[in-house]
Formats: C-alpha cells, structure tokens, sequence
C-alpha cells in the first residue's frame, strides 16, 4: 500500500469554503459607450483558476505517492535518452546549461520533486517562416496556412488563426504543426510575448510563423500538459516575464536561449498525470461557478430592466389620469422599497439613473400643479425676447422650424407640458477654431481654450488644461462660453455629449468641435442638461449622425432635437427631485465599490495564503 503524503493546501476545501467569495468578488468596467459587451469581469474566479495552476505547480494539489518513481531518476533517463539521440545524430548535441542553484529555487519542492531548467527536458526548439500572406484564413485541409501568434493562447490553441499561404509561395513542410508540439510567442506587445500552449489537435497543413516558438519533450516519461502548466504559472511563468526584453512595450521578444534556461518544477511521473487530471477536474468545476455566476447576474439584470420598464410603460388607453397615477405611484414604492437589493450592479445603478431621468422628462418624477403658467404661455414669452433680440441685432434671424409630428412624438405630455425644438429654447453657436498657424500652450495665461477632451461626466476637467496668448483671444474672443450656457460636443466619439459651464470657465474660448448653448429667459439650464444628458435626447443626436454618414453633427440639425418643455416652476421642482435621486445612486454605488474592493482584496488575500 502506497503512503500518500496530503498537501498542506485541500484545494476542494478552499473552494467550497469560500465558494461566496469566488462568486460574488466581480469587477465592474467601465459602462461607457454603446453595445452589448459584458461590463463585469469574474475576478473571483479567474482568481481561483490562476490559484489552481499556481498550487498544481507547487506539488500541493494532489497527494504525492511515496512509491512513485523520483523525478531525479526521470531525469537521468532523460539525459541518457538525449545522449543517444546526439549519438544516433537524430538531434544536435545541446548546449549545456548550469544547474539552478539553491539560491536560484523560489521555493521549497515536495519530497519526490526536482528543479530542471526547460533545455534538459527537450529534444528540438524552432521558430517557423513568416511570408507574405493574403488576410483571409485558409480555406480548408488541403491549402496551407501561417499560423497567426494569436492562434497560440494561454493554455488554448486556436486552429482558425491563420493566414493563407499565397498561390505563388511554396509551403514548407519542416514548419507544419504536430500534435504534441507546445508553442510559445516569442515577438510582439508585451503581453503577448511568452503566451504559450500545447497543440492537443490540429488540421493538417498549418505552419508555424518565425514569431512563434516549438518545442518538443523528450518522449520518456513526462506529460506534455503537466510542462504546458508550468509554462502558464509559477516560477516558470514569472520567468518568462522577466525574460521578455524590448525597447518598447508595444514591441518585445523572448530568446531561444532565454526560453531553454526557464526554470521547471518536475514532478515524478504519475503524480504529473495525477496533477493534470486534477486541473480538469477543478477548471471544469470553475466552469460551472462562471456559467452560474453569469446566469444569475444576467436574471438579475432581467428583473431589474422589467421593474424598470414598468414605471415607463404608458398607462392604457382606457385609465384615467388618475388610475395612472396612482399604478405608476405603485410601482414606484415596491421598486424603492428594495433599492438595497435590487441595485447590487454598477450596471443596475447606471440603468436606474438614466430610468430617473427618463421619469423626470416624462412628467411622472414629479406631481403637476395646476397653478403653473403653462409651457405654452412660456413659449409665448421666449419668441417675443427672440425678436427683440433679433431686432438689437444681438442674434440672427433663423429660418422656420418644422413642425413636429405626431410620429416623432414618442410619448405623451403630461398637461401644460408642450413638444418643441431645441432651437426654439436656445440660440445654438459654434466654437471657433485656432488661427492658421497658431498651437496651444501649457504656459498659464488668462485665456483657457476649452477642447472637447476637457469635457467630462457633464463638466470641465482642470488637470490637463490649454491656454492661448492674448493675441489670439483677440481673434476669437466672439467664441467665448459663459456660466450659464451648456456646451455640446459636435465632432468625434463622444458626439452629443453635454455639460454645464463651472464658473472658472466662464467667459473662455471653445473649440469649433462643440457647441454653445444658451437658454433664453424661462428656460432652466439645469433641466435641459438632464434632458439633453438622458436616453431619449442622446438617441436623437445618434440618429441625426447616422443620416449623414459622418461622425460630425451640423448645427442646423441639433437645433431640430425635440425637447419636452414643462412649465417654468416644474422644471425647477424636478431638478430639485433629480438630483436627490441621483444623490441616492452615487450613495448606493459608493457602497456598492467599497463592497466590491473588501472583496477583491479578501480574495487576493486568500490566494496568498493559500500560497
């Protein structure tokens, strides 16, 4: 009977007894920008596979067998199988390499195990041809391709990440890849350099690119897959890290030499079989946790996205004002009485500001009051201080704009509320281009140029500020922003994106890729931000740039958006309500990240103890 000696680390045991940490510590990305790609990552998890490499290597997590033959012993058959091999000239004799010295060891190996370096354990070590090659993949067995270096993956290779050989160039056999090759990249970015992986199943007719490097073991008593680990965790890894050198991050390499002198933890023989079908198991049982993880936070967002679209649902047609109310009043106490529970997402927050938004330009965030001059007579009063002001000169006189469909509509008004284009609230300007000739500067003069990466999360950012000399303020100080306009981005990625003007920034100049909004009398500069910042505004400013074809927005079209007006003193009432809810979703999302930091911190913590 074999004596088993238990590793000091139970690795089934470290997973179910923080089983809640590995499933629930979850980084959140950034929410910005359109589509549909996952704004979380499982760091929990990923945590825990990195964890399970990191002890397969280490010998603590499977038993050792004392009656397993020493790896001191598989290497001296290694070394006689290679001495034959250079006898037979069936491989080039190698150079030999020191040993790693006890200082050299980054820890302490099982009873059993032996320190190698890679050059000891391999037969041959090549890199492939990189041609001239058309883009497209190829096509099917019987056309050769070059591998790409993307097709090597950690621990994962990629048959379909190819190129095909021009008809013109002849194949070279000598570089084809083989089942059992283990394939490294050794040219690239950063991190993409030392990626490594073994080839388990290939089509046939693929070569290898000079940018990627093979290997074979000596085929005596090692596992391909146990080598393979090593090279994806551990001291070989950190190694391979170290090794990498460069002028550039964008533009690294790793030699054959540095490769061969990659320190190895070698286990005896069946307890590496015993490893890798260990690593199955467990990488397998994170499968499952990342599939249920993902499942559960995808109903999350389900159910959080229907209680959402609930309070936006337009009443029926047969519902009084007052049954409508008073089902949206009800919908809206059973969501709130669960705001802990059911905003656990940055996402979720996120999703829930702009549903407040979306409330408040609707009508539904606040009561109406009857005694409120109606949007109409506000209206009124605003087209009359556009004509005087057109007849001082002080704007110009603008063509017509349409009138807004019934079709364009897309929901109803609350009444005293009215339908009606930004143009008609706002005198729309451009900013103003530098003078021919003319740079920005970081030499601090009175006069900002305010450019569109300076405007951020509705606001101006300060830490990266541009001046103009007073010379060119001269030239273009007809193109300066005030306080109380809103600026609004015409050009570019972030197209239609708005903020207000902080008071330092007022009177500076702006750059001809945004625009300068300024309210006319009646209009609150506060809602309209919140209006032109939410959903229903910025799908409008999407739309408008997708006709033209260009990422760029005329002036002429902003002034087209169509904007829900209240009344005056409603306006000011749901400003008031806004900012308390939107205070309310910063409250929860700050609890929400140092909930999140406690435990990604507790599970980098676990790991290292574990270690």
């Amino acid at each position: 009977m074999a004596e088993l000696k238990t590793p000091s680390t139970n690795a089934e045991q470290l997973i179910t007894e923080h089983l809640d940490i590995w499933t629930t510590a979850i980084e959140q990305k950034s929410s910005a920008g359109r589509g549909s790609s996952k704004k979380f990552s499982l760091h929990g998890i990923k945590k825990l596979r990195e964890l399970i490499l990191e002890l397969a290597v280490r010998g603590k997590l499977v038993p050792q067998d004392s009656n397993d033959e020493p790896a001191s012993v598989l290497l001296e058959r290694i070394a006689a199988e290679k001495a034959q091999l250079v006898k037979d000239k069936k491989i080039k004799k190698p150079k030999v390499l020191p040993e790693i010295s006890e200082d050299e060891k980054p820890f302490e190996l099982p009873q059993g195990w032996e320190w190698g370096n890679l050059n000891s354990l391999i037969t041959v070590m090549d890199a492939g041809w990189s041609p001239s090659c058309p883009p497209e993949a190829s096509p099917n067995n019987d056309v050769w391709g070059v591998l790409k270096t993307t097709a090597v993956q950690n621990m994962e290779y990629r048959e379909y990440e190819n190129k095909v050989l021009s008809e013109s160039k002849e194949p070279r056999p000598q570089y084809e890849v083989k089942v059992g090759d283990i394939l490294i990249t050794r040219a690239g970015p950063k991190n993409r350099v030392g990626v490594s992986c073994l080839v388990q199943e290939t089509r046939p007719k693929l070569m290898i690119s000079d940018k990627i490097i093979r290997f074979h073991l000596v085929e005596i008593g090692m596992s391909e897959r146990f080598i393979s680990l090593c090279l994806n965790a551990g001291p070989t890894a950190d190694f391979l890290e170290s090794a990498k050198s460069g002028m550039a991050e964008s533009q690294m390499n790793i030699s054959q030499d540095r490769l061969k002198a990659a320190p190895i933890p070698l286990a005896p023989t069946r307890e590496q079989q015993r490893i890798v079908a260990k690593v199955d198991e467990l990488m397998s049982l994170c499968d499952e946790l990342e599939a249920q993880t993902e499942n559960s936070i995808t109903a999350h967002q389900t159910l959080v996205k229907v209680l959402l679209e609930a309070l936006l649902k337009a009443p029926e047609q047969t519902a009084t004002p007052e049954q409508a109310t008073a089902q949206f009043q009800q919908n809206w106490q059973r969501l709130s009485e669960h705001f802990d529970t059911l905003f656990t997402t940055t996402a979720s927050i996120d999703t829930l500001k702009q549903t407040i938004l979306q409330l408040a330009v609707m009508g539904k965030l606040v009561p109406q009051n009857p005694d409120d001059e109606p949007a109409a007579k506000l209206l009124e009063r605003i087209a009359a201080e556009k004509a005087q002001l057109i007849k001082d000169k002080k704007i110009k006189k603008q063509k017509p704009l349409p009138a807004i469909t019934n079709e364009e509509k897309p929901f109803e008004l609350p009444v005293g509320w009215e339908w009606v284009n930004l143009g008609e609230l706002v005198t729309i300007r451009g900013g103003k281009r530098l003078p021919k000739g003319q740079v920005l500067s970081r030499e601090v003069t009175p006069y900002i140029y305010i450019r569109v990466s300076d405007m951020r999360n509705g606001s101006i950012r300060e830490d990266d500020l541009h001046y103009i000399t007073e010379d060119v303020q001269s030239q273009i100080s007809n193109y300066i922003i005030t306080s109380d306009d809103l600026y609004m981005t015409i050009v570019g990625a972030t197209i239609g994106k708005c903020g207000l003007i902080p008071i330092r920034f007022s009177g500076m100049n702006l750059t001809e890729n945004a625009a300068r909004l300024s309210p006319f009398t009646g209009v609150d500069k506060y809602y309209l931000f919140k209006y032109l910042d939410g959903d229903f505004a910025q799908e409008q400013f999407f739309d408008k740039t997708k006709q033209v074809g260009v990422q760029k927005m005329a002036l002429n079209r902003l002034s087209t958006t169509i904007v829900p007006l209240p009344p005056l003193e409603e306006q000011r009432r749901i400003v008031t309500k806004v900012d308390e809810l939107i205070a309310l979703c910063d409250q929860l999302k700050a609890h929400l990240t140092d909930a999140q930091t406690t435990k990604l911190h507790l599970t980098d913590a676990i790991v290292e103890q574990a270690l």
